[in-house]
């Protein structure tokens, strides 16, 4: 290949422009000489060796790219001389190689590149086709870590928004809880909680909106998040011969207590703080073990006015969080149209004598 000058302002991969042979064949003998190591130490550790190997690789490309203008074509080249070295070897396709030069230029100090070579390769390209901001992009890795997402499950927390959604509840922790606890508790909660899995008429009730939630309990659970476990609905607490329901009874396995949810279909109101403040005061005397850490009040709200919110918990002894909700709202038929409609009795009843449904 003829030799031909190299320019420092070519950093584009569409700019044709003549490669060093000598200068390629070094890079080349250098990434396999990094491949076949990195192919030996990934026996002890695949996905940390394979990640970081990627890292250096888009390091390698990207630096070429800019000072020496490689191109589209030299990037072909070296996927198939890479392929041919190495047959049995993937993950080094053309399409790949770009993913490594936006690694490397996403993550360009090694500890960045060491905690995202903690998760799988595939989640990191996740990241980089959904994100561009560094703080989230680290946030999401270390989440990951944390929680051993899934690459669908990382998708659907980022889709979700769950980075602005954590940790943005209204709560009283930090004056009701030990200081370990309390930062825990807090990471914990969202607002608002998406619910979007849920369709209610504009004028739902809260029985709906529990009904709803049970109807979907896996997807409420993984909405609430890690570490939740549901130990009953409408838990009934008998306190001096009177029996009282709380709507939803949770408990946390990291955190090592109860969490009682109270789901209100309308606005938060202060006085529901009260009525949370006796269901906690209830299940600490008579559930709670020894062992157990006091247990948690969660508000959850169609919508809360942040003011009314803090000084309604300002004064309040028990841990409670006042949180809202997002759900799909879904027009409800005209009364008219809803009283034409027959019955499900009346279509029952035509059925079985051998009638046709009626008409409307």
């Amino acid at each position: 290949m003829p030799k031909g000058k190299h320019t420092k302002n070519s950093p584009t991969l569409s700019k044709k422009k003549p490669v060093d042979s000598v200068n390629y064949s070094q890079v080349f003998e250098q990434l396999k000489s990094d491949i076949k190591l990195a192919q030996l130490r990934a026996a002890l550790s695949v996905t940390k060796e394979l990640t970081l190997l990627y890292w250096r690789t888009g390091k390698v490309i990207a630096e070429k790219i800019t000072k020496e203008g490689w191109g589209a074509k030299t990037l072909e080249r070296l996927a198939r001389d890479i392929k041919e070295e190495f047959p049995d070897l993937s993950g080094f396709s053309l399409r790949n190689l770009k993913y490594m030069r936006q690694f490397a230029e996403c993550f360009p100090q090694d500890s960045w590149a060491a905690a995202a070579a903690q998760i799988p390769w595939g989640h990191n390209m996740v990241i980089l086709d959904k994100l561009e901001n560094l703080e989230q992009q680290l946030w999401y890795i270390q989440q990951t870590i944390e929680n051993g997402w899934s690459r669908s499950m990382l998708e659907m927390w980022i889709e979700s928004d769950l980075y602005r959604r954590q940790g943005k509840s209204i709560t009283n922790f930090k004056k009701t809880l030990p200081p370990i606890q309390s930062d825990l508790a807090e990471q914990t909660l969202k607002d608002p909680y998406n619910f979007s899995f849920l369709a209610l008429d504009k004028k739902y009730r809260e029985r709906e909106l529990e009904q709803g939630l049970m109807d979907h309990l896996q997807r409420f659970l993984l909405e609430l998040g890690e570490g939740f476990a549901f130990v009953g609905r409408q838990f009934c607490i008998e306190i001096e011969g009177e029996d009282h329901k709380i709507d939803l009874l949770f408990y946390h396995l990291k955190l090592r207590c109860y969490f009682v949810i109270e789901l209100k279909a309308v606005a938060f109101d202060p006085r529901d703080t009260g009525q949370m403040n006796f269901y906690l005061s209830a299940v600490d005397d008579l559930l709670r073990h020894p062992d157990d850490n006091p247990s948690i009040g969660i508000l959850l709200c169609r919508k809360k006015n942040k003011v009314k919110a803090e000084y309604a918990l300002r004064r309040c002894s028990s841990p409670i969080s006042v949180t809202s909700y997002e759900t799909q709202i879904v027009k409800s038929l005209p009364k008219e149209l809803k009283a034409s409609l027959p019955s499900i009795e009346d279509i029952e009843a035509e059925l079985e004598h051998g009638g046709k449904p009626p008409a409307f």
